[in-house]
């Protein structure tokens, strides 16, 4: 299904200016919908439309406080004046226009209250609240109240004075018009409380009769009311109750001909949903904590094995104890990493550059130098693919060193030079070493390689990430043409 702004881009006159008028209407017309405990329509003139004879419907909302007339969806529908003849007059005049229509996806007729859209002056669209007539049954007081609401919204969307130009931005936890709704009047007072509004104060300690009653009369800050009432504009703040109890406020003033004429204040109790940010927070701390732990153990294992390769006197035995010690730091480099960051994700790259300096710290040398260079981004990793990921990056860095340098040729003429790259695509991610260093044998064969090193790198590369891995010569040509390693892991079903 297009978006209100496709819609208005391909099918409508509309300038930027009115699409954003129109955006922020249709986000935060929910709560027009369950005032009115009716559908609402959209309308914007097509831009073949001759004086408003033509529209579009560029969105459509339900409402949760009442049954719908439609089932089916009408944005993306277009109309002419014989259809909508009300919709037609009110974009015409400028005016609210009431009465009732007979659609014809539905054989019946519905009541429609048709708002004109003003924006700086011009009308830009028709709003259209469409709800099945009702016979007979007389509205409760909740009911009427909400009613008024709504149309004292109407006039200020047909004034031009909603959606407000500085209206802040709803979040998911925005309080609703079920949660609770208080109606002041121009003086702040209190002239209505729903049911759930009356349970939202029990819940932070109010329990006074609030009819008539400021809310610092109820002993409740007002400053948040003050705000809004000063500013014009909504204003939300959390009030805290007693022990673990929290409500979310949002009050919206009602503007009628350029001043605050009311407000209506939506109450949430929040109470659950901070618990669970509490819990949550505290279980992200206790993981951290667990990663700073893991990594002193490596590092302790790390110096124990330093310890014990002092007492070897095999060459051997001594640099297999160092290619461990080089393994364990570079896990050791990804719980640090995590015990900094929030959540189950890293920045590999934060990995990678500290894993590429300790190599070239502990390998290269004045007499033998090899520069290191990481460049692209990998962007964040889970840590079941940045840990062994980062165990493979060591094992080719230390390859590199171990045999596309050899003692055989003049470092100090010509330095040697190894490049990491990475690319992340959302997908797949590519990790590639080059280094232009003597080049793989003629004979080499990745899958009948020995070594310990290429052993790991294959296993880990193949069976823990699932990725693939290919070696082959570089393009450098003569004596030093190079190797070029490619790694390539799918990580978006990781994610």
């Amino acid at each position: 299904m297009a978006t209100l702004t496709e819609l208005a881009r391909f099918h409508t006159a509309l300038d930027g200016r009115g699409v954003n008028h129109l955006q922020r209407l249709v986000a935060g017309w929910g709560l027009l919908a369950d005032f009115c405990f009716a559908d609402l329509l959209l309308f914007a003139p097509t831009v073949d439309a001759q004086d408003g004879d033509r529209f579009l419907v560029v969105s459509q909302v339900r409402p949760s406080t009442s049954q719908t007339v439609y089932r089916a969806d009408w944005i993306g529908t277009t109309v002419d004046e014989e259809e909508r003849p009300l919709v037609a007059r009110a974009f015409r005049l400028g005016e609210i226009i009431e009465g009732e229509a007979t659609v014809a996806a539905l054989k019946e007729r519905v009541r429609v209250l048709c708002i004109p859209v003003r924006c700086r002056g011009d009308v830009i669209g028709v709003l259209t609240r469409e709800s099945a007539p009702s016979f007979g049954r007389q509205p409760g007081e909740l009911e009427r109240t909400y009613v008024d609401i709504f149309n004292r919204f109407a006039r200020m969307i047909a004034a031009g004075d909603f959606p407000f130009d500085a209206q802040d931005a709803e979040t998911e936890d925005a309080p609703r018009v079920g949660d609770g709704v208080i109606l002041l009047d121009s003086a702040a007072r209190v002239e209505y409380t729903s049911p759930n509004g009356v349970s939202a104060l029990h819940r932070i300690g109010v329990h006074a009769n609030t009819e008539g009653l400021r809310f610092d009369e109820l002993g409740l800050d007002d400053s948040l009311v003050r705000t809004a009432f000063s500013i014009g504009a909504p204003v939300t703040e959390e009030l805290e109750g007693q022990v673990d109890v929290s409500v979310l406020i949002r009050c919206i003033p009602l503007i009628d001909h350029g001043s605050v004429s009311g407000a209506v204040v939506l109450t949430r109790d929040v109470s659950e949903l901070r618990r669970r940010d509490r819990l949550l927070l505290s279980k992200d701390a206790t993981i951290r904590e667990i990663h700073h732990r893991v990594k002193n153990n490596l590092q302790t294992i790390s110096s124990l094995l330093r310890l014990q390769s002092r007492r070897f006197s095999s060459p051997e035995a001594k640099v297999a104890i160092e290619e461990s010690v080089r393994r364990i730091r570079a896990i050791a480099l990804v719980h640090e990493t995590l015990s900094r960051e929030a959540g189950d994700d890293v920045a590999f790259v934060e990995i990678v550059r500290p894993l590429v300096h300790m190599v070239e710290e502990g390998m290269s040398s004045e007499d033998r130098p090899v520069s290191f260079t990481v460049e692209g981004d990998a962007g964040f990793l889970p840590a079941t693919v940045a840990t062994p990921l980062s165990v493979v990056l060591n094992e080719l860095l230390q390859n590199a060193i171990d045999h596309a340098f050899p003692a055989t040729i003049d470092l100090q003429a010509e330095p040697g030079r190894v490049v990491v790259r990475l690319a992340h695509d959302g997908v797949r991610l590519q990790v590639t070493v080059v280094d232009d260093g003597v080049g793989l044998p003629e004979d080499f064969r990745l899958e009948s390689a020995t070594g310990l090193g290429l052993s790991i790198v294959r296993t880990l590369v193949t069976s823990e990430l699932v990725g693939t891995i290919s070696l082959e010569r570089g393009a450098g040509g003569g004596a030093r043409p190079g190797t070029v390693v490619r790694i390539d892991v799918p990580v978006a079903e990781r994610e």
